[in-house]
C-alpha cells in the first residue's frame, strides 16, 4: 500500500525560494574592516543568486551538472553561489584555500571544475595554479583585491558585479531529482590524496532541517549566527543552507578571522550564536583576557572539528558564553552529534554530558565495532571504532569523471556503514565520548592510552596554551606518549616533573604518564585547524625536537 502524500523533491531550490520570500527581511552581514559592515537582506541575496544563475547559464554556458568551484571567504557573495549553483542543476565545489597548492590543483582537476568564483584577495593563490588547471574555462572575481596578476591568463575573466548586473531576477529553475549532486567537498588529505564527498539535494535539505531542530542548534529568525567555520569546511557545517531555511541572520567575517576583529564584530553586532573549531575560541579567549570585551550576547557556541578541552569550556562559562560540543566529519555533512545534556539536571550534573561529543540526532544511526569486528554494547565502557549511517552520511567517495564512485574497505563496511576512524564509547542513553582517532591512539604494552585525554589534562595547566600528545616507538612497551606543549606568553621556564605531577593529580593513571617531553613554539595545524600530529611524529623521528626524557 502506498501513501496518499505528494512526492515533492527536497532541493536547494526550495530552500532558496523559501528564504528569499518567507524570510526576506533576514540579513547577511559581511565584515569589511570599515566602520560599517556590508548588509544584504535574504530577499536581495535571493534576487542576486537568481541573477548569478542567469549569468552562469548565458555567459559561462553552464547548462547541466558542471562543477563550479569557489575559492572564497565567508561573505554574502559566497552565500549567493551556495544557492544559485545547486538550484540551477550544477554542482557547487568549495575549495579549501588553506591546502598546499599541489593538493588544491589535484582537487580542481579531479573534480573537473569548469569555472571558479574567487575573491580578489585570493588571486595570488589561484593565478600561479592556472597553468596546471586545464579544465578551468572561466574566472569570476568578487570583492577587493589586485587584479594585475590576471593579465594574459588563458581562462576568460569576469567581474562578479558586472557579470550579474542587469540580469533577470527570475529563472526557469529545473525540477531536479533530489538525489542529484548539489555540492562537493574534499577531505583534507592528511593520508593519501584528498577524497571527494558529494552531497545530494536531499541530504542537504534533511541535514538543514536537523541543524534547525532544538536538539541541534535550534536557531530562529530572532537569532544571528557568527559563521566563523569556513564555507569550504563541510559547507560551513551546513549553516548557510540551514539559516536560509529558517531565517537566521548570518554574520560573515570574510577574511577578518584574527581574534581582535572577531572580538570587535561580536561586541558591535551582538550575535547570539557562533560556530568554529577550538583553536578559534582559544585565540579569542587570549584576546579578551588581554583586552576585555563584552561577549555576553553570544550565549551559545557550537564547537567541533576537534575535541574541546574542558578547561576552555570552563573559561567561557565564566564569560557568560556556553560552548556546546559537536562531532562530525566531511563524510557526515557534518552533523553527527551535539552535547545537549538531558533535561532536569543541575549545572554540576550537566557537566559529565557537556564534555562528551554528544548525543546522536534522529537520522544518524551509530554502532561501535571492536578490533575483531564484533559489535560492542552501549555501556559507556566498551571502546571501539565508531561506524555511522544515515540520509546525510556518505556511502562512497567521488571517483572522478572517468570512474565509478569508490568504496575503500578501510572507510566503508561490507554492509554500507561509514567507518569514522574515531575510537570511543557510547553510554546507554546515546552519548558519545571519543577517546582518540584510531591512528592517534597510543598502544603501550597491549593497553590503549588516549592522547586526547592527556592533551585536555595538560591544557588545564595555567602555564600551557596548547598541548599535543603522539605515540613514539619504545623498545620495552612498543609505544609511549610524547607530550609536546606550547607555553603561554609570560610563563616561567617549563618544569616537566611538575607537569607530570599535575597530570597525576588530575587523575591520569601512573602507567599512562609521559616520560618524553618537548616545548614547541606552536602545535602544527591542518587546513581546517585540527592538530596535525603526523608533523610532530615526523619531527620526532628525524630528531628535530628537543626532547627531555624523565
Amino acid at each position: 500500500m502506498l501513501s496518499t502524500m505528494q512526492d515533492v523533491p527536497l532541493t536547494v531550490t526550495r530552500i532558496l525560494h523559501h528564504g528569499m520570500t518567507i524570510h526576506g527581511k533576514s540579513q547577511v552581514t559581511t565584515w569589511t574592516g570599515e566602520p560599517e559592515p556590508h548588509r544584504r537582506t535574504f530577499a536581495e541575496i535571493g534576487a542576486r543568486a537568481t541573477q548569478l544563475a542567469n549569468a552562469l547559464r548565458d555567459e559561462l554556458g553552464v547548462d547541466g551538472d558542471q562543477r563550479i568551484a569557489t575559492l572564497m571567504w565567508n561573505n554574502a557573495e559566497h552565500v549567493e553561489a551556495y544557492l544559485a549553483i545547486p538550484s540551477m542543476g550544477a554542482v557547487l565545489h568549495t575549495l579549501n584555500l588553506r591546502l598546499p597548492p599541489e593538493q588544491l590543483a589535484w582537487i580542481v582537476n579531479h573534480a573537473d571544475d569548469k569555472a571558479v568564483i574567487v575573491n580578489g584577495s585570493l588571486l595570488p593563490l589561484l593565478v600561479p595554479l592556472l597553468p596546471h588547471l586545464p579544465s578551468i574555462e572561466h574566472i569570476v572575481v568578487a570583492g577587493p583585491g589586485d587584479r594585475s596578476a590576471l593579465a594574459g591568463v588563458t581562462p576568460r575573466v569576469h567581474e562578479y558585479e558586472e557579470l550579474i548586473a542587469g540580469r533577470p531576477t527570475t529563472f526557469d529553475w529545473p525540477e531536479l531529482d533530489e538525489r542529484q549532486a548539489a555540492a562537493m567537498c574534499y577531505t583534507s588529505g592528511t593520508t593519501g590524496d584528498p577524497k571527494g564527498v558529494v552531497y545530494s539535494h536531499r541530504s542537504i535539505y534533511l541535514h538543514s532541517m536537523q541543524v534547525n531542530m532544538t536538539e541541534s542548534m535550534g536557531l530562529t529568525d530572532k537569532d544571528t549566527t557568527l559563521v566563523v567555520v569556513p564555507q569550504f569546511h563541510v559547507n560551513a557545517w551546513g549553516l548557510p543552507h540551514a539559516t536560509f531555511m529558517s531565517g537566521v541572520n548570518m554574520l560573515m567575517p570574510d577574511r577578518f578571522l584574527q581574534p581582535a576583529p572577531l572580538a570587535d564584530m561580536i561586541e558591535r553586532e551582538r550575535p547570539t550564536h557562533a560556530a568554529a573549531v577550538p583553536t578559534i575560541w582559544q585565540g579569542l579567549l587570549a584576546e579578551v583576557t588581554a583586552n576585555p570585551r563584552d561577549l555576553t550576547s553570544m550565549a551559545n557556541v557550537t564547537i567541533g572539528g576537534a575535541a574541546c578541552p574542558p578547561s576552555l569550556m570552563e573559561a567561557y562559562d565564566k564569560l557568560g558564553v556556553r560552548l556546546c560540543h559537536a562531532w562530525g566529519m566531511t563524510e557526515t555533512s557534518p552533523l553527527g552529534t551535539m552535547a545537549h545534556p538531558p533535561a532536569g539536571l543541575s549545572d554540576e550534573e550537566q557537566w559529565p554530558y557537556r564534555v562528551t561529543q554528544g548525543r546522536f540526532p534522529a537520522g544518524v544511526e551509530a554502532r561501535l565495532v571492536g578490533p575483531g569486528g564484533e559489535h560492542l554494547p552501549w555501556d559507556g565502557e566498551s571502546a571501539g571504532e565508531l561506524e555511522v549511517r544515515g540520509p546525510w552520511i556518505a556511502a562512497a567517495y567521488y571517483g572522478g569523471s572517468d570512474g565509478d564512485h569508490l568504496r575503500p574497505e578501510d572507510k566503508f563496511s561490507e554492509d554500507g556503514w561509514l567507518k569514522t576512524g574515531d575510537v570511543g564509547v557510547i553510554s546507554a542513553d546515546g552519548f558519545l565520548t571519543l577517546t582518540d582517532r584510531a591512528k592517534d591512539v597510543i598502544k603501550s604494552g597491549g593497553e590503549w592510552i588516549s592522547s586526547v585525554e592527556l592533551e585536555n589534562a595538560l591544557m588545564a595547566h595555567p602555564d600551557v596554551a596548547e598541548a599535543a600528545v603522539v605515540a613514539v616507538p619504545d623498545e620495552k612497551w612498543g609505544e609511549r606518549p610524547l607530550a609536546t606543549v606550547v607555553l603561554k606568553e609570560g610563563a616561567a621556564d617549563v618544569d616537566y616533573e611538575a607537569l607530570k605531577a599535575f597530570l597525576a593529580e588530575s587523575g591520569i593513571a601512573k602507567w599512562q604518564l609521559p616520560e618524553r617531553w618537548s616545548v614547541i613554539p606552536a602545535v602544527p595545524k591542518t587546513s581546517v585547524g585540527k592538530f596535525d600530529k603526523k608533523v610532530i611524529r615526523k619531527q620526532y623521528a628525524e630528531g628535530e625536537l628537543d626532547v627531555t626524557q624523565l
